[in-house]
């Protein structure tokens, strides 16, 4: 069920940035025809997704941190706060989040500066 989820948030994510991607997509072409350099592209889709990541991360940590008590009792051999756990799962969900951004960022990165302005 766990890995069901996952795969759920990692689609999520990905049709997210995909999507974001794909809006700003003619912004990254201008931008490559001025002389931005491809890993500054990159660093601005990735600091973008990073500061959602760690609003989402930190609003479900602070979020299972407060149900505690309604899941308490459903917790067998593990205390509902254990922050090995925790920081696993928090780590596992960054890394699907940055597995789910490499797609289209690549995709937006492979876009010819002279079609996009042609097309503009």
């Amino acid at each position: 069920m766990g890995g069901l989820a996952l795969a759920v948030a990692a689609v999520g994510v990905y049709g997210i940035v995909a999507y974001a991607v794909t809006r700003r997509t003619a912004e990254v072409g201008v931008r490559l025809a001025l002389g931005a350099d491809r890993v500054q592209i990159a660093g601005l889709f990735l600091r973008r997704m990073a500061f959602l990541l760690c609003a989402g991360l930190a609003g479900g940590l602070l979020g299972s941190v407060w149900l505690t008590r309604y899941i308490q009792s459903l917790l067998f051999q593990i205390e509902p706060t254990d922050a090995l756990t925790m920081a696993s799962m928090a780590a596992l969900l960054a890394a699907t989040a940055l597995g789910a951004t490499v797609i289209p960022l690549v995709r937006a990165l492979r876009v010819d500066p002279a079609r996009t302005l042609r097309s503009e």
